[in-house]
């Protein structure tokens, strides 16, 4: 099939692998502009800009879709269809009725649940037992178009957004692979949205890293793993920020909620059961796992973590 490739971060890469591996003919890749980043502020390629360079495909980085000379460049590719994986920008009508297949999007959850910009992560923080990825026909409404083919997938007790987003990635790559077989075929299924069962995912911001060990040490290590990318969540000790990227539940175990139970480990008590912080990094310093902290920062039981 001669489709248009639309994506920015590392999860869309692997969809755009599979799907050149699967011999579609991608006329162009399209990602949202470089940015600049890290302490030199240096313009830094996206991760679907620097793997489309390394298939030899060409790279378009338009500021808007909107504009007369992208919707020129996209009548004269001409694709069947537009495939779209965590582009990251809205798709304006001129563009979702260019191509004759139609407009495809990859989302990383079981729609109509958790629509919106940050579905991995919700999902862990709302304590979901399972997730997926959804193949769709894309619509003006957000996240809101027809349902081609869902894939489902459970989620670990521990399970970090970061494993999640991996893993979702390439359950991703096989759905879309297959999804657009069926679409080339014709016999792609198309399933209406239950807007009364929908949700919504909106992006994270900084205001969700503090852990409030007050709450249920289950609700504690959900902010954890949901957070373990960005912006990841932080408590502090002896008056010093401590993030924390990953936990474990100890249900059995209680305590004051706040203090450390035990001298072997981050054994932190939380208003019912504890949770055990496994990887942290204090302000200033290294990531490291719990028992490297506690060596070069011994601390009694009974140490206070939080306001």
């Amino acid at each position: 099939m001669r489709i248009v490739y639309m994506g920015t971060p590392d999860f869309a890469v692997l969809p755009l692998q599979k799907l050149h591996r699967c011999g579609h003919e991608i006329v162009g890749v399209f990602s949202q502009p470089d940015r600049p980043r890290g302490r030199g502020m240096k313009l830094v390629p996206t991760p679907v800009k620097a793997a489309a360079k390394e298939l030899g495909l060409s790279v378009y980085q338009p500021e808007s879709l909107k504009s007369e000379d992208t919707l020129r460049l996209l009548h004269t590719l001409s694709p069947q269809a537009i495939v779209v994986a965590a582009y990251g920008k809205i798709l304006p009508p001129t563009v979702l009725q260019l191509p004759p297949l139609g407009c495809i999007n990859l989302h990383a959850s079981l729609l109509p649940a958790y629509r919106g910009a940050a579905p991995i992560a919700w999902c862990i923080l709302n304590g979901e037992r399972k997730t997926g990825v959804t193949t769709m026909y894309m619509a003006e409404g957000l996240d809101t178009g027809d349902m081609i083919l869902q894939a489902e997938t459970p989620i670990g007790e521990n399970e970090t957004a970061d494993e999640l987003h991996d893993r979702l990635s390439a359950l991703g790559a096989d759905l879309l692979a297959e999804t657009l077989e069926r679409v080339e075929a014709g016999t792609a299924p198309r399933t209406p949205q239950d807007d009364a069962k929908s949700s919504y995912a909106p992006m994270l911001d900084k205001s969700l890293s503090e852990l409030d060990f007050l709450k249920p040490a289950r609700q504690v290590h959900h902010r954890i793993c949901g957070l373990s990318s960005w912006p990841c969540a932080a408590t502090t000790v002896e008056g010093k920020r401590l993030k924390v990227y990953a936990s474990r539940l100890c249900p059995d175990r209680s305590g004051v909620a706040g203090t450390l139970l035990s001298g072997g480990g981050l054994l932190i008590a939380c208003g019912e059961g504890s949770v055990e912080l496994v990887t942290v990094q204090l302000a200033g310093g290294k990531r490291m796992d719990a028992a490297a902290f506690l060596a070069g920062h011994p601390l009694p039981v009974g140490t206070r973590f939080g306001g």
